[in-house]
């Protein structure tokens, strides 16, 4: 793998750490800022809120930028949320800085994402993406557990303060390692945009809304599960947090080769499978160390979603992938704030700290249920079915054209 993705893999730990880090911190904000858990809640929501509005209007205005450019320019600006939102003197202001850092997100990984597919050959590009999003995965591991601690021992602030500096050092690895890609010179606006009326991008984005929605209704409030319906102490809430991010990785670990072989049955899997988790949880909580085993899995099957959805996008948006695959995540963090606001709600409610995860459970049945359409829907055999198929997708696209060469790309990066 070329170290360019080591590059993006950095930068996706830093925007893990902050976007995650939130659930973790939600009793100390909440306390130092005077509210409820719930309503500290909509912080989470907010983050996902600059994500929606930022991946298409970004990726839109940097249509016309070289994407290494583009890279370093969304990264400063993440960077420049985070210390807004350590400096934040109020929760209104938080709430801002929160949606500020949230802007660059997707369109990060939007372009992210292409210039990850661009630097292998194609029957690995799946792989590659999922090499970037690995970053995400160690980030809840490493980065949120140590982030919350830090938040704990120092104040919340600290947190962000530190995230600021990780996005100073994700600036300078991109500058060092990512290869100049010159702009497709079809490229525009309105191709991309027509690619988002595509059918099956248009499910694909549904299915990531409300399938993932299903892990942000538990993982919003998994701190507060953690003391309230586990019963463990609040220091064990870092532990809690790293199982998770253990999941994770071990779902993507897993995401990269299965969708590179079979992408549809990999996403009907593991939306089957996060339902089932799901509406198993609220049993486990009466037994902590079959609650700790079910948030691993948790984490697993749900990120196990992330790289088939995104290479599904990407892959029937055909040769204006960039967009397409923005717009995924502004599915993903929509997904984010209505997990966190429907979980939130039913806790509100009075119904249990564990209700969220039927909630989620229900989320994730709807998200199935329409992965499932659409593949009923897809008439066309080659797009997104197998690794195989996938080449004769590209074949004329951009996306093809720069694998050509990115044999050579490949070894230029790994030799920065």
């Amino acid at each position: 793998m070329p170290l360019a993705l080591l590059a993006l893999a950095v930068s996706a730990f830093g925007i893990g750490t902050t976007e995650f880090v939130m659930m973790g911190l939600l009793p100390n904000v909440a306390d130092d800022l005077g509210t409820s858990v719930p309503s500290a809640g909509h912080l989470v929501s907010a983050y996902a809120i600059g994500v929606v509005i930022g991946a298409p209007l970004l990726t839109a205005l940097g249509s016309r930028v070289p994407r290494k450019r583009m890279l370093l320019l969304l990264m400063a600006l993440f960077t420049v949320g985070n210390l807004a939102s350590a400096l934040a003197p109020g929760f209104g202001t938080l709430l801002a800085g929160r949606v500020l850092a949230g802007l660059p997100h997707g369109a990060f990984f939007g372009v992210g994402a292409v210039v990850a597919a661009r630097l292998v050959r194609e029957h690995r590009q799946a792989r590659a993406v999922a090499t970037m999003f690995l970053g995400l995965t160690v980030a809840n591991i490493v980065g949120v557990p140590a982030a919350t601690a830090l938040g704990q021992q120092l104040g919340w602030r600290a947190t962000f303060l530190v995230v600021t500096v990780i996005g100073l050092v994700a600036m300078a690895a991109l500058a060092r390692l990512v290869p100049h890609m010159p702009l497709d010179a079809h490229q525009s606006v309105g191709r991309e945009l027509r690619a988002l009326g595509d059918r099956q991008v248009v499910l694909g984005l549904l299915t990531a809304v409300f399938g993932f929605a299903g892990v942000f209704a538990v993982y919003s409030y998994l701190a507060s599960m953690t003391t309230e319906a586990i019963g463990l102490g609040e220091p064990s809430v870092t532990l809690v947090l790293a199982l998770f991010g253990i999941g994770m990785t071990l779902g993507a670990l897993a995401a990269g080769p299965l969708t590179d072989r079979a992408l549809r049955p990999t996403l009907y899997g593991s939306l089957t499978a996060l339902a089932l988790v799901l509406a198993a949880f609220p049993f486990t909580v009466g037994t902590p160390w079959l609650a700790l085993t079910a948030v691993v899995v948790l984490g697993a099957v749900g990120f196990l979603t992330t790289t088939p959805l995104q290479m599904l996008v990407m892959r029937k948006a055909k040769d204006a992938p960039t967009l397409a695959s923005a717009s995924n995540h502004s599915a993903f963090n929509l997904a984010n704030a209505g997990g966190a606001w429907l979980g939130g709600a039913a806790i509100a409610a009075g119904w249990g700290w564990t209700s969220p995860a039927l909630v989620g459970a229900v989320l994730a049945v709807v998200g199935l249920a329409i992965a499932v359409t659409a593949g009923l829907l897809d008439r066309d055999r080659g797009p997104g079915r197998t690794a195989k198929g996938a080449s004769r997708v590209v074949a004329g696209s951009p996306l093809r054209q720069q694998t050509v060469s990115s044999a050579g790309s490949s070894s230029r990066a790994s030799g920065s």
